[in-house]
């Protein structure tokens, strides 16, 4: 199998790593905005660099991986579906509804396959919070609270690119709280801060953000993110029912002290990011996308997948500037009149 991977950046690179390691995968062909960085990727990894995106179609891929700025996502993403190809494409497909519903709907005229880069349904605590509230072992849930907590802000250029903290970082939150609950969010209601560097306010952004969300058991759910947490990358999920409760990203990493006299110590090296976090995740998604691909398994998050938790930090967006509740049903979903 060879694989096209556009963007070789932080995570392109960790992606064509993994890639090139995976018995079923024969050969990478590597692109990138900056060619010498494809360049030099290609190099370490023994693989294939192209100059450019058209050099990847042309010189003929079985897959492509989309790690290119998001702007750039739509685009690409209908160009490998005239194309024919399966694609794994980092969240989110597009910064807004519009061009996401006109990429799902390439996918969907072609019949190709979409799997979006949605890396906490493969990491281990989350499969097993699922599995507690699938398997009755929590009893009725009554409230969740997940967070997302950078270490560092990205640089400042970046942030007007990313699409806002709801978009960029929280969007996994609400996949997740979807995937882990099997319940959908029915209204929102959020706010954010852009208090501490001045560099979310001119970005038009939020530095530190909190989402109420209703989902559709009455089941309330909180989930609050920052780019500026200074002990460490911090990411968790509670899940509280009538009988149980259960916690994610709780382990001898979690950058937390605790002030109780009996509690336990600082973690001695906290997560700094998301790539030591979530790495043995990263590669079971990217396992499962070739498994996809050569028809073994079925797609474990697909495109209209990506759509409803792009609809959720769409609400959350509208919430946070005109200060209101937002019910989902104000968003539009793609869906076809009946």
């Amino acid at each position: 199998m060879r694989i096209g991977v556009i963007g070789t950046g932080r995570i392109g690179a960790l992606h064509a790593r993994t890639l090139s390691r995976h018995r079923e995968v024969g050969s990478l062909i590597l692109t990138d905005a900056d060619p010498a960085r494809a360049r030099e990727l290609a190099h370490r990894l023994g693989e294939t660099a192209a100059p450019g995106v058209d050099e990847v179609f042309r010189w003929g891929v079985d897959a492509v991986v989309i790690t290119a700025a998001t702007a750039a996502h739509a685009e690409l993403i209908g160009r490998a579906a005239r194309s024919g190809l399966p694609v794994f494409c980092e969240k989110p497909i597009a910064l807004d509804l519009p061009a996401t519903l006109t990429a799902l709907a390439e996918v969907e005229t072609a019949g190709t396959v979409l799997q979006l880069g949605f890396q906490r349904r493969f990491d281990a605590g989350y499969a097993g919070a699922r599995e507690a509230v699938r398997s009755g072992r929590l009893g009725r849930l009554h409230t969740v609270r997940a967070m997302t907590c950078d270490q560092s802000p990205p640089p400042a250029a970046w942030l007007p690119l990313s699409g806002g903290l709801f978009r960029d970082t929280l969007i996994h939150d609400f996949d997740v709280l979807r995937w882990v609950t099997g319940r959908e969010v029915t209204d929102v209601y959020a706010t954010g801060s852009d208090a501490g560097p001045p560099l979310f306010a001119a970005a038009g952004d939020v530095g530190t953000g909190a989402a109420l969300l209703t989902l559709d058991d009455g089941t309330l759910a909180v989930a609050t993110a920052t780019r500026l947490n200074g002990a460490g990358y911090d990411v968790r999920m509670e899940l509280a029912g009538e009988r149980d409760t259960v916690v994610v990203g709780l382990d001898d990493r979690t950058p937390v002290a605790s002030t109780e006299p009996t509690g336990p110590p600082p973690a001695d090296k906290p997560w700094p990011g998301f790539v030591e976090r979530f790495g043995p995740a990263y590669e079971a998604e990217l396992a499962a996308f070739v498994g996809v691909v050569r028809g073994e398994r079925a797609n474990p998050c697909d495109g209209h997948e990506a759509l409803q938790s792009l609809r959720i930090a769409e609400a959350c967006e509208i919430s946070r500037r005109e200060r209101r509740p937002v019910p989902l049903a104000e968003i539009p979903d793609g869906a076809r009149p009946s």
